[in-house]
């Protein structure tokens, strides 16, 4: 499970994402990858205009990691979900590792091209975080390597999202369609960015429903 922000963090606060897991037989793995908040300027600022690099090796060395530290974790069954910039990295890392069973992207900054001008922070977080140029920008897409994704892979979005609008999932989800990924597109009427923190108790239910349906279509429990 990959945090938004990127400059944010985990703490070992109650959490109900990982409690509504773990409640179904799931080990949740999260940690704090570099551009994350909380270990320095140093480390938040690493993945300025190089998203996808260090923080994504972080987020699978902790995965390797945690799974050769405990038994009882499967290294053959695991899936990959974040929203947010947990939405990017998630669907980054899928184009670049195929080891999951299935993906969840939400709420993504899935196509900095167009973020610009369409997002409430448009006008500058793309130009912080991937630079300007037409190859910068492509370096870190996951909407440029959407055709390397093989795996199983449900977005889900909110119509009202002006942070990182329904046209980004719109055009991921497209995308994965047209190169023949299983893949479902999910989005709750009236919502926006903050659907899995602030949304109509209904819909934050059914969100959790859609996300422990596909769970149990792609990685079962017992």
């Amino acid at each position: 499970m990959i945090h938004g922000g990127p400059y944010a963090s985990y703490t070992t606060a109650l959490f109900d994402e990982t409690q509504v897991l773990v409640d179904a037989g799931y080990a949740v793995v999260y940690c704090n990858p570099r551009g994350s908040s909380g270990y320095g300027q140093a480390h938040g600022r690493a993945i300025r205009q190089a998203m996808g690099t260090v923080d994504l090796h972080d987020v699978l060395d902790f995965l390797d990691g945690a799974i050769a530290a405990d038994g009882r974790l499967d290294a053959g069954r695991v899936g990959v979900l974040g929203g947010s910039y947990g939405g990017y990295l998630t669907a980054w890392t899928i184009a670049h590792d195929h080891r999951f069973a299935g993906a969840v992207v939400e709420r993504g900054f899935l196509d900095p091209e167009t973020f610009f001008g369409t997002s409430d922070i448009g006008s500058f977080f793309g130009l912080e975080y991937v630079g300007e140029t037409p190859e910068q920008v492509a370096a870190q897409s996951p909407q440029a390597v959407v055709g390397q994704v093989t795996t199983p892979t449900l977005v889900l979005h909110s119509e009202l999202d002006l942070r990182c609008p329904l046209s980004q999932a719109e055009r991921y989800y497209s995308a994965l369609k047209r190169h023949g990924v299983e893949t479902e597109l999910v989005v709750f009427p009236g919502e926006n960015h903050e659907l899995s923190r602030a949304g109509r108790p209904r819909h934050r239910k059914q969100r959790f429903e859609i996300i422990l349906d596909w769970w149990q279509r792609y990685l079962p429990v017992g």
